[in-house]
């Protein structure tokens, strides 16, 4: 894991966005094997920690985080809902995407897991 340091918005938001383009790339490749005929879901990424600290409401990363419109998680942390940006209702297209995100936030010290559910 980096130990990458995120002091302003504009870092915040290039982190944010590469994750993104990372999910849309992975989600895309899994919608060309496997098209939108599968089960029919829903995919984010739960956010809680950055290099070890606590990423919540208080802080300024979390205060960061909600100004970008990353929301908060009903279990705690941040949640970063469907972050492929793909509009497909296959949830195996969507983990994908999902997944690729949050092992891109891994890379730049976040606490960062997939999350997802049948729809």
């Amino acid at each position: 894991m980096a130990s990458t340091t995120i002091t302003t918005q504009g870092s915040l938001e290039a982190v944010i966005t590469e994750a993104r383009t990372i999910a849309r790339q992975a989600a895309t490749v899994r919608f060309g094997e496997v098209g939108d005929r599968g089960a029919c879901g829903f995919a984010w990424v739960n956010i809680y920690e950055h290099n070890g600290k606590k990423v919540d409401g208080r802080s300024k990363l979390g205060k960061m985080l909600n100004r970008i419109g990353v929301r908060k998680a009903y279990g705690g942390g941040y949640q970063l809902w469907n972050p492929s940006g793909l509009h497909v209702q296959n949830i195996d297209v969507l983990e994908a995407g999902a997944q690729a995100a949050a092992d891109s936030l891994r890379s730049f010290g976040f606490t960062a897991y997939a999350g997802s559910r049948m729809d």
